[in-house]
């Protein structure tokens, strides 16, 4: 785990991923996350050298691990991974996220966000961080 840059891109307008945002932020003590939208600079970058991820409008979560090759994980794989690093009982929910098979996961990911913008609401632009913040945002 040390040495391991894990980024977490999230649709930057979206008043769900945002609140995601908050918590995931709240839960992870030791500071592994950064965060950055899907509408950003840092994305770009990341699907100009994988361009199947231009079209994802969901959670992607890029892990750069200390040794060994980048990993790519998106829709309810980037939340399970998410909750599994954040430690303590969403380790738990996380884990047994990941043991639902990956097309029923992916199932019950797609509806929550083919109806957040109607729950949560849509914001204007993409957040600013606070000062406080800001080390752990990428543009």
């Amino acid at each position: 785990m040390n040495g391991d840059r894990i980024t977490v891109f999230f649709d930057g307008v979206c008043g769900f991923c945002n609140r995601s945002v908050n918590l995931l932020m709240k839960l992870d003590r030791r500071g592994q996350f950064r965060f950055a939208p899907l509408q950003g600079e840092t994305y770009r970058k990341v699907t100009a050298a994988r361009p199947e991820l231009a079209q994802e409008d969901s959670v992607v979560v890029l892990h750069q691990p200390a040794s060994g090759p980048a990993e790519i994980y998106t829709r309810s794989s980037a939340t399970a991974f998410a909750l599994r690093r954040v430690g303590g009982f969403f380790s738990l929910l996380g884990l047994l996220l990941w043991l639902i098979p990956r097309p029923l996961r992916d199932l019950g990911y797609r509806f929550i966000a083919s109806i957040r913008y109607r729950l949560f609401g849509k914001l204007d632009a993409c957040r600013l961080p606070s000062p406080e913040e800001r080390e752990r945002f990428l543009p």
